[in-house]
C-alpha cells in the first residue's frame, strides 16, 4: 500500500471503519513508514479536538432560557398583531396627507416666486443663447 492511499484511508483507520483487511494493511503500512505515522498522530490530535468541541457541557438553565425567549417573542409578535385597526389605516393616510400638502406648498411657491417681469427679462438674456447654440455644435461647448 502507498503513502496516498493510506493517507486518503487514514480518518477511516482512526475511526475504525474499515474492513479488517483494510485495516490491516493501513497498520502493516504505518509500522514502516514515519512519514504516514507523524501524519496519523496530527490527524489523531485534530479528531481529539473535534471530539471535546461536539460534546459541550451541557449548562442547567440553557432551557429555560431558550423557553423565555421565545416566549418573549411570542408576546412582542402578538402586540404588534393586535395594534388597533385605526392606526393601520391612519398612518398611511397621514402620510399622504403630509406628501399632498407639500407638493401643493411647493407649485404655490414656485409660482409666486417668479415674476413677470423677471421672465421678461430672463427671455431676453437666454435668446442669444439659443441663437448661438444653433451656430456652433454641441461637441465644442461640452468639451470646453
Amino acid at each position: 500500500m502507498n503513502c496516498q492511499v493510506v493517507q486518503k484511508k487514514l480518518i477511516f483507520f482512526l475511526e475504525k471503519e474499515l474492513s479488517g483487511a483494510e485495516m490491516k494493511a493501513v497498520h502493516e503500512h504505518l509500522d514502516i513508514c514515519p512519514n504516514c505515522v507523524l501524519f496519523a498522530q496530527e490527524m489523531k490530535a485534530t479528531l481529539s479536538i473535534l471530539d471535546t468541541d461536539k460534546n459541550p457541557e451541557i449548562t442547567p438553565f440553557f432551557y429555560t432560557r431558550v423557553k423565555a425567549k421565545l416566549e418573549n417573542q411570542v408576546e412582542a409578535e402578538n402586540q404588534v398583531a393586535h395594534r388597533p385597526v385605526l392606526v393601520r389605516v391612519l398612518q398611511p393616510v397621514a402620510f399622504s396627507i403630509i406628501l399632498l400638502f407639500g407638493i401643493y406648498g411647493g407649485i404655490r411657491l414656485g409660482n409666486t416666486s417668479s415674476s413677470k417681469s423677471v421672465n421678461v427679462v430672463a427671455e431676453q438674456e437666454l435668446i442669444p443663447y439659443w441663437n448661438d447654440l444653433d451656430a456652433e455644435p454641441i461637441e465644442i461647448f461640452l468639451l470646453d
